[in-house]
């Protein structure tokens, strides 16, 4: 099966990857993989499910162009699945590593179709030629996906972040190792197949985000971060976000610089950035994800010994607006509210359980006894201002 990046992720440093529709898959680590593999059952709703382990290796074509192929065990009961379709993809455009330049990789996506475009949980356009890359495509200023005046502006285009982490990973394993070498990937449930506008919100839960097997450097560069956003004051900051303008038909995407900068105020007006559509804002959903962030909350507060360190809350609706409060896009009035909203509209999942340490665990050696609180804090903030938007 090759792989494609994913197009939705906003946040995270590991490549996630697209193996089918209704599944993703990242490099597997051990803690995560334990964390899974002995998930409560309490918690099942509110994380991907897990669909076991598939072995990927690097395969490049006679141009010097890198693919990621995964081969598929049958012990996990997954079928390959069929390439009638979309096949002439992003994989097709992804230049050798060392030829260095990413423009001409990201103008390549342009001529090619965009996969499944008008299946569910896809974004509605290709790249195109608003983003300028220089050389090396890298991710350590604010500035590459701001406009002059240091604003992050709309794109009309998938979300970059999951482009540059694909990237970043082809480079790394490219360079470490052959062709041949077999690497193991978790496959986890793609959460937001089910939507055909995926707006998301990547929230970085906790006050501490180092993990116990953290180096003293990275401990203290994690302290710092912590203290320099929201992570302290609140309990959680935002990590990436991709909201669909109805009006414009773009995305509006943010990345964790942006929400490293947040003061709580900022962090505010963020969350209700989220919820703005272009053309209306949607109070029809604070109810339901409110509910399901309490519901979160009733779960993490029975679950001793966990410590979810580094850990993200995704937040996740579907931009393309219910049916009884569609207006045509040059429609500039107020739409009027929906009422008894289907909270499966929304969704709230935990993902990212690297770092993540509970008794029990092979990779953990220091338990720990209680509930999370850092974790706790984030999330009662979080129902806090949310509440206090519908207010």
């Amino acid at each position: 099966v090759p792989l494609e990046p994913f197009v939705h992720q906003v946040g995270g440093h590991t490549s996630m990857l697209r193996y089918d529709e209704h599944t993703v898959c990242k490099p597997l680590v051990l803690q995560e993989l334990s964390f899974y593999e002995s998930l409560p059952w309490a918690m099942r709703q509110f994380t991907p499910q897990y669909k076991g382990v598939v072995s990927v290796h690097l395969k490049k074509d006679s141009l010097g162009n890198l693919t990621l192929v995964a081969s598929p065990g049958t012990e996990h009961g997954l079928v390959k699945r069929s390439h009638t379709q979309g096949t002439k993809t992003f994989r097709d455009s992804w230049e050798h590593p060392s030829a260095g330049n990413s423009c001409a990789a990201l103008q390549g996506l342009q001529s090619h179709p965009v996969p499944g475009e008008s299946s569910p949980g896809k974004a509605p356009q290709c790249f195109q030629h608003t983003m300028t890359f220089g050389t090396d495509l890298q991710y350590h200023t604010d500035s590459l996906l701001e406009d002059a005046n240091g604003n992050q502006p709309e794109r009309k285009s998938y979300n970059p972040w999951g482009l540059h982490c694909h990237r970043q990973h082809l480079n790394r394993m490219s360079s470490k190792h052959n062709e041949n070498k077999l690497h193991q990937f978790l496959l986890l449930e793609n959460v937001v197949s089910k939507y055909s506008y995926p707006c998301i919100l990547d929230l970085k839960m906790g006050t501490r985000q180092h993990g116990d097997d953290a180096s003293e450097e990275k401990k203290a560069r994690h302290i710092k971060k912590c203290e320099q956003s929201t992570s302290a004051s609140l309990g959680v900051r935002i990590c990436g976000m991709q909201v669909y303008q109805a009006d414009t038909g773009h995305f509006l995407c943010k990345d964790k610089y942006f929400g490293r900068k947040l003061s709580p105020e900022g962090f505010r007006q963020t969350l209700r950035q989220f919820l703005c559509t272009g053309n209306q804002l949607r109070t029809d959903l604070l109810e339901p994800i409110v509910l399901r962030l309490k519901a979160l909350l009733s779960v993490i507060r029975k679950q001793s010994s966990y410590r979810f360190y580094s850990s993200s809350l995704l937040i996740i609706y579907d931009g393309q607006e219910p049916k009884e409060s569609a207006a045509p896009l040059d429609h500039h009035l107020p739409l009027p509210k929906t009422h008894g909203a289907n909270p499966a509209r929304v969704d709230v999942r935990m993902i990212d359980f690297a770092h993540t340490t509970f008794k029990g665990s092979k990779s953990s050696p220091t338990p720990y006894d209680g509930p999370d609180h850092g974790y706790i804090f984030g999330l009662e903030n979080l129902i806090k201002i949310l509440q206090s938007l519908s207010e």
